[in-house]
């Protein structure tokens, strides 16, 4: 009775650790790829201050929405992952050092 308690056991563990095992290498690539999304849900918002920009100025509502959008976008990433995507700079940043007027600089 003794040993096929301790069997029963032991093979449970065996169980579990494989079970775990098998999770935390399928959370890998989903982390990665909603990272991905991430990364490119910034780069569209960077991209659509750039069209508000170029179409209705800096200072423009359009621009400004865009800009708020981009924020939006910049603390989703960071309260998700504590990085954030830098389209212009093509790099993850892990401080959050953003500045909503960044793109400012870019004006003639």
């Amino acid at each position: 009775m003794r040993i096929s308690f301790q069997y029963s056991w032991g093979k449970k563990a065996l169980v579990a650790a494989v079970l775990g095992g098998s999770l935390m290498l399928s959370a890998a690539p989903r982390s990665r790829a909603n990272e991905r999304e991430c990364q490119h849900r910034l780069a569209k918002a960077d991209h659509r201050l750039h069209e508000a920009a170029e179409h209705h100025g800096w200072e423009s509502e359009q621009a400004e929405h865009a800009r708020h959008e981009l924020r939006e976008a910049r603390e989703y990433c960071w309260n998700t992952y504590h990085k954030w995507w830098d389209e212009d700079g093509h790099r993850w940043h892990t401080e959050r050092d953003w500045d909503d007027h960044d793109h400012d600089h870019d004006r003639h």
